[in-house]
Parts: structure tokens; C-alpha cells; sequence
């Protein structure tokens, strides 16, 4: 059998080190380098750092609410989010998820209503509290109802991280949501993802939380 590195420090500090030298001199700040360093060690995709956006308010948004140390909501639009993120690092930030995909309203309601579940899910959210970070992952259609949502002052999210995956709707949703006055965190185009979501929130938590 062939010899494989197995130290998971070494692994990662090898991997940042390669993704470092990818990236080259690209004019980013230091804190937009660390979340596009963490999507490219995920992926393995070095499209990411000419496809990432940081809106100009993302990233205090997120220090203001992650550094508090106190209860922060954070809406997710996939079970596969909430499994990835590093429970450690959500208690440090006073953390909680809400995820509604499978809860069994959801469902009747994207039944009577005839639209997805992702779109009930970000209804019943935005009902339940304005405010939040939300996180979507994987469906188009759940993103562009939270902008819909927003539009018309029904929710007001301090960060939006809106990376959805997919070949229909995925990148006009992200679109939209680059038109928006909203602090966001997005990619251009067709990639995304809930891995990629995961990604974005973990830069952001080991940025701005303590211990």
C-alpha cells in the first residue's frame, strides 16, 4: 500500500499553505482571503476566488453578531448544513440553527400552496423572527424567497450567505440577491452548495469567536 500523510493538522496546514500559493497576490483583505482560503480547501475548486462576493457590510455584520457571545439564530435551508458545522465552534458563538425542511408543516404547506419546501421553510422562518443570519446552501427557490420576503420588510437578516447549487435558477437568484442593499455573502454562478455554505460560516466563526 502507498504511504499517506494521516496527521489531520499537517494535513491542513499543507493544504492552506497550497491554496495560499494559488491564490497568489489578488488585492483581497485579509478577512475576504480567509473565507474564500476556507471554500477552495473544501472544494478544491480554484474558480471560487474569482467567483466569491463579499458585500461591504458582510463581514462587521457578522463580527457584530458572532463576537457578542450571546444567542445568535442562524436559519439554515439544509439538514447537511446543520450536520457540517463544527459544534464547538457554534457554542462559542452562542450559536443556534433552525432548519425546518423536514418538519411536517412544511411539508402541508408547500402541499396546499404548491411550492417548495425551501420556500415554506424561509416562510415559516421569517415568521417565527425578522432577524438572523441565513444560510442557503442548496435550493434557488429558498433564496429567492427570502428576498422576496425582504423586499417587503418581512425579514431583515444581518447576513445572507446565499451560495444555492444547481443549473435552474441558481444563478439568478444569486444575482438578485447582489442587487440587494443586504450585508451578503455569495458566488457567482452555477457552483455553491451546502459544503460551500459551511465553509463561508466556519471562516466566519473562527474569525470573530474566542477560545
Amino acid at each position: 500500500m502507498r504511504k499517506f500523510i494521516c496527521d489531520p493538522l499537517y494535513i491542513e496546514e499543507e493544504s492552506m499553505k497550497i491554496v495560499q500559493g494559488l491564490l497568489g497576490e489578488r488585492g483581497f483583505s485579509s478577512q475576504e482571503e480567509e473565507i474564500i482560503r476556507r471554500i477552495i480547501h473544501t472544494t478544491a475548486d480554484v474558480d471560487f476566488a474569482d467567483n466569491t462576493v463579499v458585500s461591504p457590510e458582510a463581514v462587521q455584520s457578522a463580527e457584530r453578531v458572532f463576537s457578542k457571545g450571546e444567542k445568535c439564530r442562524m436559519v439554515v435551508d439544509t439538514q447537511m448544513i446543520a450536520a457540517g458545522l463544527n459544534d464547538s465552534l457554534l457554542e462559542r458563538a452562542g450559536a443556534f440553527l433552525e432548519c425546518y425542511i423536514d418538519d411536517e408543516r412544511i411539508k402541508n404547506i408547500s402541499q396546499e400552496e404548491g411550492i417548495t419546501r425551501s420556500m415554506a421553510s424561509i416562510r415559516h422562518a421569517a415568521a417565527q423572527d425578522k432577524q438572523g443570519i441565513f444560510i442557503i446552501g442548496n435550493a434557488p427557490t429558498a433564496l429567492f424567497e427570502l428576498l422576496r420576503l425582504a423586499g417587503e420588510g418581512r425579514v431583515q437578516p444581518d447576513l445572507v450567505i446565499g451560495v444555492p447549487v444547481g443549473f435552474v435558477g441558481a444563478a439568478e437568484s444569486k444575482e438578485e440577491l447582489m442587487e440587494t442593499n443586504l450585508p451578503y455573502i455569495t458566488v457567482r454562478g452555477k457552483k455553491g452548495g451546502s459544503t460551500v455554505a459551511v465553509a463561508i460560516v466556519h471562516a466566519l466563526l473562527k474569525m470573530f469567536t474566542r477560545g
